[in-house]
């Protein structure tokens, strides 16, 4: 999934909440996306505007006249259907580091079995992840300082605690599918 792609979905599930001028949306993407990535009106903006292009939202403008009324987006019948068809795929793509945490946001209007891909291609991305750094690291024993060898084993735990909270949120996932026998229902619903 591209940075634009990820931020269309992320973008596309808030506004499926509620409509959202661009100020609120910048803020609760920011809880989205993470407090590492800095979202501009520079990056929002063009992106709304490509959104609206395409027709999957659409603007409210202010009614009474006011020095400077807000804009407000909201999501539109074809953007709903486009937000489902991107919380469906539960392709490699959506395992990657750029998407996966805009993915588990927007989980519950995903379907079980989608969450259950996700979570184990996620899981399977990272063991490989693991087995790398744990070579990288035995390679540089030898070579690099206390530092770097520091922040090499901290990169190390920090995917291994990531491994084995996937593997819990895997066991919970499949655990909530024995016990209902009846497809589970999530805050998905269809337009």
């Amino acid at each position: 999934m591209a940075r634009r792609d990820v931020l269309d979905l992320a973008v596309l599930g808030l506004l499926h909440d509620a409509p959202l001028h661009g100020y609120e949306l910048r803020k609760r993407l920011a809880g989205v996306l993470g407090p590492f990535r800095a979202l501009s009106y520079g990056t929002l903006y063009p992106c709304l505007r490509q959104l609206l292009e395409r027709g999957w939202v659409s603007e409210q403008h202010p009614v009474a006249p006011v020095r400077r009324g807000r804009i407000v987006y909201q999501l539109s019948a074809a953007g709903k259907e486009h937000f489902e068809a991107l919380v469906a795929d539960g392709g490699p793509t959506t395992w990657d580091d750029e998407s996966f945490g805009v993915r588990l946001a927007f989980f519950a209007r995903t379907q079980s079995s989608v969450r259950l891909r996700i979570l184990e291609g996620r899981r399977s991305r990272l063991e490989e992840r693991l087995e790398a750094l744990g070579a990288a690291l035995a390679r540089s024993r030898e070579r690099a300082d206390a530092y770097t060898l520091e922040l090499q084993r901290h990169g190390l735990e920090s995917v291994q605690r990531e491994v084995r909270w996937l593997g819990e949120l895997i066991n919970a996932e499949q655990a909530s599918r024995t016990t209902d026998p009846l497809p589970r229902q999530t805050d998905h619903t269809p337009t």
